[in-house]
């Protein structure tokens, strides 16, 4: 079913100098601490628990890297935008999350994971305008469909397509559900095309 089933945990990472050297190609995937990031990362490599899901958002406080293929990574980000984290831990996730997204020359794209009931959120525009000067591709995941009717999930999609298209050209935007699988098979198309255009 997955591309990415051979997707093994590398090693993670708290310090911008720490990051692992490579001549290979990352993706990363980014988004609040309770819009399903894990879940997305666990669904596309058909793995269960590859990406720890927690019924406690804000557990992921590292940069973790799980290595593909032919020197091929996707690259988990810190969840961001979950009040109960201490300010100091969440400054030091802001100065890593902008250094890792402005400076790495092996970052491909930033797969940007949206819970669709709440979409556009004021950082979800930071992440984006972060992003958008290094002039690389996003793509939104509009997870949680199936939380939604079609129409109204549908409708959603038109109305976050109809924003981003002016404001971040290099950007795109889907559905996705981890429950009903909704989008994997696309999801999946967009992020191999980045790691086969070295």
């Amino acid at each position: 079913m997955s591309q990415f089933q051979s997707a093994v945990f590398y090693t993670s990472v708290n310090d911008a100098r720490d990051l692992p050297q490579h001549s290979g190609i990352e993706v990363a995937f980014a988004g609040r601490s309770n819009a399903g990031k894990s879940s997305v990362i666990n669904t596309l490599t058909n793995r269960n628990r590859l990406a720890f899901v927690s019924k406690t958002p804000g557990r992921t406080q590292h940069i973790n890297f799980f290595k593909l293929d032919a020197e091929q990574f996707l690259v988990d980000l810190p969840g961001y935008g979950y009040a109960k984290v201490p300010y100091s831990i969440r400054e030091h996730w802001e100065r890593l999350l902008s250094n890792y997204l402005q400076t790495r020359e092996s970052l491909k794209g930033l797969v940007l994971i949206m819970d669709i009931r709440h979409p556009l959120k004021s950082l979800d525009i930071q992440m984006l305008d972060w992003f958008a000067p290094t002039g690389k591709a996003v793509h939104i995941l509009l997870t949680k469909a199936d939380k939604l009717s079609k129409q109204q999930a549908n409708n959603t999609l038109k109305d976050v397509n109809s924003y981003i298209k002016n404001v971040y050209p290099r950007c795109s935007v889907q559905l996705f559900s981890s429950l009903t699988t909704t989008g994997v098979e696309d999801a999946s198309d967009v992020i191999n095309s980045w790691l086969r255009n070295n």
